[in-house]
């Protein structure tokens, strides 16, 4: 499901509370109302967002916790600078 163009895009954008879907929209940019669509039926299946009447879309307790382990993953990445070895000193 993370291979799919746009899913953790709208996990991303969901981290700040809930969103309707032309917010969503805005917020992802390019994506097409059909791809978004499909991206949000995908992750409520999955469990991983929840749809609340008249707010839209909100991360469940499961995609708050895929958000935190993004959070993390997006960290490390930052620890790889272009030429520096992962045992390189980064202090």
């Amino acid at each position: 499901m993370f291979g799919q163009k746009w899913a953790l895009r709208v996990i991303w954008e969901l981290r700040v509370g809930p969103l309707n879907f032309r917010a969503l929209q805005a917020a992802c940019g390019d994506v097409s109302p059909s791809v978004l669509q499909r991206r949000l039926h995908e992750l409520r299946r999955l469990g991983l967002i929840e749809k609340i009447p008249r707010l839209g879309y909100r991360l469940s307790a499961g995609g708050e916790r895929l958000f935190q382990v993004l959070v993390m993953l997006n960290k490390w990445s930052g620890d790889y600078r272009p030429g520096l070895q992962p045992d390189d000193n980064l202090d």
